[in-house]
């Protein structure tokens, strides 16, 4: 059985950690970094770019460079915002209302889950190089506020890469696992989240291996990506203003802009202004235009100042459903590399009254406590109870189009509520449950997470069956209803499968499309390293060959060594050609020359070797005795090895046999 990792699958960035020796580790991907941005593209010829690698190359290839398609995930294209539909990229609904994500490089389109999914596979390789063994569990944290659609999605994710899902855990409760695991002392502790696409406050109350959830709250349409799309509004409307040209029509120039705007807002966290300077980011008939800004940390909190006053509300909330005062938290912990924003530690600071704690790591917290989890689950990690609670409401329709609330938010899971029904109209011989999830009073004003029917209910005056209708929410905030006619016993029993976008067929045929395209990364990958040895090779040689003409001249070995510098240009040619065939024959042939080539030179030296012990044959212990007394009977200085310290001086050792001779300018003592 393989390891389970603990995995934050994040808006803008994603980290993968594992249990070590009882201690959480943050796994470093290839490209020697602890954070692999959530990116995903395509290049012309159709070879995948995860992570930094795609995001390089996004502003050259922005129509198939894909981010910020967790904010797409679990949801329908109407439930969209005008902002969020604008990225470079395109989306479109599908008959379904549900949303893909358009590849013009591969002529195909993908579902969010799909493009999550190779994040997923990504980090998921990453660990298992990292421990040398496969990886074929995680556990995956989720914004606390997702809903159940939202948080099917991820589990479909997980699989489409895969991976068995052994929990999803909400951000903020991930986050408190990492901080409190080594805590002695009883807290009350409010945990501060927001990311690149999401925004998550909850209290919980820690202490003595316990993490109880008391109250949740936030806003999964919040992020840092909002403050940054405010600084390319501000440059947009500047350059329309200025030039009379919309930048945010053309896609290579809304991505600079994009980044222009993330790096900015990184550097005022810092600095008190920052300069964008965007050479050539548009071209009319006049010749290329050019942009170059200054933005200060003041000019960057009154543009988002609207922004920022969204984030008291949920922090509000969270205490009024707690039923605490500002007073009762102990401690305020940041999460998300968003809480780096100083008008947003100001803002937090202010309503706790409470400076946050700046100990953690907010990139990488969540991750951790998500390895804790995976310990937990695996079974490593004793004696520690995870207590949470579900984010939003759970109900069913009633009749005129009420939500009756089963479950409230803030309950802890798991749990199980029941309650009985009745038929609306005489006769009734099926009722249909429509499950829902939030926290409005009218059906149509909450989330839809599916219907199901139950049939052969006996016929009988409205009013009169009983249906008892029972509410299960995992430990993963997974929501399964169950539809029973008390009077026959009939009973309906599904996992909301509604919720999520993908059905299960769907969900399999991107499992097998998702291993097509491992399939495809790794004979990539194969090719990429065997023109690298390739190279090495070829590198060697020449080394070699240099070090031959050092040490032996010009004319050592000429037939040997012209072989090996012309299978050097043959396979030098066969990969600038890509023929993989060829490279694989010329790599052989040019392995086999150069061990030749060794093989002389062994031979030489060896042979200069045996010349010099016949030059300078090694005495016996007995003759070294027998001298040493003669020397010291006549009163003559005796040097080793030699008879006179001057009359024959050795000569220097070359480069080519430094290895089998002594220094002879040292004093050796025998």
């Amino acid at each position: 059985m393989g390891r389970i990792v603990g995995i934050d699958l994040g808006t803008t960035n994603s980290v993968v950690a594992v249990m070590e020796g009882g201690k959480p580790v943050v796994i470093a991907n290839t490209e020697g970094s602890r954070t692999t941005p959530s990116v995903v593209a395509f290049g012309k010829e159709g070879e995948r770019l995860i992570g930094q690698l795609a995001r390089r190359q996004s502003v050259l290839n922005p129509q198939n460079t894909f981010y910020a398609f967790k904010r797409f995930m679990g949801r329908k294209y109407g439930e969209l915002s005008p902002d969020s539909k604008r990225v470079p990229y395109t989306i479109r609904r599908d008959p379904t209302d549900n949303i893909k994500i358009k590849c013009p490089s591969l002529e195909r389109e993908f579902a969010p889950e799909e493009i999550s999914a190779m994040i997923l596979r990504k980090l998921a390789d990453e660990a298992s190089r990292y421990l040398g063994e496969p990886i074929t569990g995680a556990v995956i944290t989720v914004p606390a506020y997702f809903n159940d659609a939202q948080r099917q999605a991820t589990r479909d994710a997980g699989r489409i890469a895969g991976l068995e899902v052994k929990r999803i855990i909400n951000e903020p409760t991930a986050a408190s696992l990492a901080y409190g695991l080594d805590n002695q002392y009883n807290q009350t502790v409010m945990v501060v989240d927001l990311g690149g696409g999401t925004f998550d406050v909850s209290i919980l109350d820690v202490g003595d291996s316990v993490f109880e959830v008391r109250a949740t709250s936030g806003d999964t349409q919040l992020g840092g990506n909002d403050f940054d799309r405010v600084i390319v509004d501000w440059l947009a409307e500047r350059f329309l203003e200025q030039e009379n040209i919309d930048l945010r029509r053309e896609p290579q120039s809304l991505q600079r802009l994009t980044e222009a705007a993330e790096k900015a807002k990184m550097e005022l966290s810092g600095l008190p202004e920052t300069n964008i300077s965007l050479p050539f980011i548009t071209a009319t008939a006049e010749g290329p235009k050019h942009m170059d800004v200054a933005l200060s940390r003041g000019q960057f909190e009154n543009l988002c100042a609207d922004l920022a006053q969204r984030l008291r509300a949920p922090v509000e909330r969270a205490l009024r459903d707690a039923n605490l005062r500002a007073m009762d938290i102990d401690e305020v912990v940041l999460v998300g590399g968003s809480t780096r924003i100083p008008m947003v530690q100001t803002l937090i600071a202010q309503i706790i009254n409470k400076r946050p704690n700046q100990n953690v790591n907010p990139d990488e917290v969540v991750a951790v406590g998500a390895a804790i989890q995976a310990g937990i689950t695996a079974g490593d990690l004793q004696d520690i109870f995870l207590l949470d609670v579900t984010p939003l409401s759970f109900g069913l329709e009633t009749i005129g189009g009420v939500m009756k609330k089963l479950i409230p938010r803030n309950t802890t899971i798991p749990v199980r509520r029941s309650d009985i029904f009745s038929t609306a109209q005489d006769n009734q011989n099926q009722v249909e449950v429509h499950v829902l999830q939030g926290e409005r009073q009218l059906a149509n004003n909450n989330k839809s997470l599916g219907r199901f029917q139950l049939r052969g209910i006996p016929p009988a005056p409205r009013g009169v069956p009983q249906v008892q209708v029972s509410f299960d929410v995992d430990a993963n905030g997974i929501l399964q209803v169950t539809a029973m006619d008390k009077y026959t016993g009939r009973e309906q029993s599904i996992t909301v499968q509604g919720a999520a976008n993908l059905s299960e067929s769907e969900v399999n045929r991107m499992l097998q499309e998702a291993e097509q395209f491992a399939d495809k990364d790794r004979l990539r990958r194969e090719r990429i390293d065997k023109r690298n040895r390739g190279q090495d090779l070829i590198s060697q040689c020449d080394r070699k060959l240099r070090e031959i003409t050092l040490d032996f001249g010009p004319q050592f070995a000429s037939d040997l060594r012209r072989r090996v510098e012309t299978l050097s240009r043959d396979l030098q040619d066969s990969i600038n050609r890509d023929q993989d065939r060829q490279i694989d024959l010329d790599y052989v042939n040019l392995q086999d020359a150069l061990y030749a080539l060794k093989q002389e030179i062994s031979r030489i030296n060896q042979e200069y070797y045996d010349d010099e012990e016949d030059l300078f044959p090694l005495p016996s212990i007995s003759s070294i005795g027998e001298a040493v007394s003669k020397g010291v009977n006549k009163g003559v200085e005796f040097v080793t090895g030699r008879s006179s310290a001057s009359d024959n001086p050795p000569r220097r050792a070359s480069r080519m046999d430094s290895n089998f001779w002594e220094d002879w300018d040292d004093d050796d003592n025998w």
